[in-house]
C-alpha cells in the first residue's frame, strides 16, 4: 500500500488522502508514532476520524503509507544521479549533494527516518526490507564502481546518510550556542564542502 485513491473535499481542492498523509507526516515527524494520535491527525487535516479510517484504515496503515511515500520521494529524487552508466567520483559527490538537498527541502522526512531508526514503531517490520534496503543497495553498487580498495562501501553510505540527517535535524552549534542547519546558507555551504571531503575519505578516493 503506497498510495490511496484521492477524494477531493468540498472544503479544499487538495484531495482528502493527501491532506491526511501531509498531516500525518508532520505529526509523526514531530511526535513519533506513539505521540501522534489518529484524532490529532484528523483534526490537523481538517477531517474527522471516520473519514481518516475510511481512506487509510487504522493508525498502523497510515504510518506505513506515510513512510512508503517518504521512501518513494527519496528514491525519485535520487533517480537521475543513480542512472550514471559509468559512475565517477564526481557522481558520488552529486549523489551526496542531491540527498543533502532533498533532506534540506524535506526536513520532516529526515525526522521520520531518524525517529524510525531510533526504534519508532518497532512492530512495523517490513519497511526496511521493502523500501530502504533496495535503495541503499543501488547506491552501494554505484559507489563500488568508484571506491578505492580500502573502502567499506556499505558503511560509507550509511555514514553519509546519518551525517546528513544529523546536520539537517540537529545542526551545528555556533559560538553563541545557536543551531545552524540547512536553512542557514553559509552553514549549508560549509557542510556541503565537508560532506565532499567525508565522501572522499570514506570511499578511499
Amino acid at each position: 500500500m503506497s498510495y490511496f485513491p484521492g477524494v477531493t473535499s468540498s472544503a479544499s481542492k487538495v484531495p482528502a488522502v493527501e491532506r491526511i498523509l501531509d498531516a500525518a507526516t508532520r505529526l509523526f515527524a514531530e511526535k513519533g508514532f506513539a505521540g501522534a494520535s489518529t484524532r490529532l491527525i484528523a483534526e490537523t487535516a481538517g477531517l474527522n476520524i471516520a473519514t481518516v479510517n475510511y481512506h487509510v484504515g487504522g493508525k498502523r496503515d497510515l504510518y506505513l503509507a506515510v513512510m512508503e511515500r517518504a521512501a518513494d520521494r527519496e528514491r525519485h529524487a535520487l533517480e537521475e544521479v543513480m542512472r550514471a552508466s559509468a559512475p565517477t567520483a564526481e557522481d558520488a559527490h552529486r549523489l551526496a549533494d542531491r540527498y543533502l538537498d532533498f533532506c534540506v527541502e524535506h526536513p520532516e522526512i529526515a525526522a521520520l527516518w531518524l525517529r524510525r531508526w531510533l526504534s519508532d514503531a518497532e512492530d512495523v517490520t517490513s519497511l526496511e526490507a521493502e523500501r530502504v534496503r533496495p535503495l541503499v543497495a543501488r547506491i552501494v553498487d554505484l559507489a563500488q564502481h568508484v571506491a578505492g580498495p580500502e573502502a567499506d562501501v556499505e558503511y560509507a553510505v550509511w555514514s553519509v546518510i546519518w551525517c546528513v540527517h544529523g546536520f539537517v535535524r540537529g545542526g551545528v552549534l555556533d559560538d553563541r550556542g545557536a543551531r545552524r542547519r540547512g536553512d542557514d546558507q553559509p552553514a549549508l555551504q560549509r557542510f556541503r564542502r565537508t560532506l565532499h571531503h567525508l565522501v572522499d575519505g570514506l570511499l578511499d578516493l
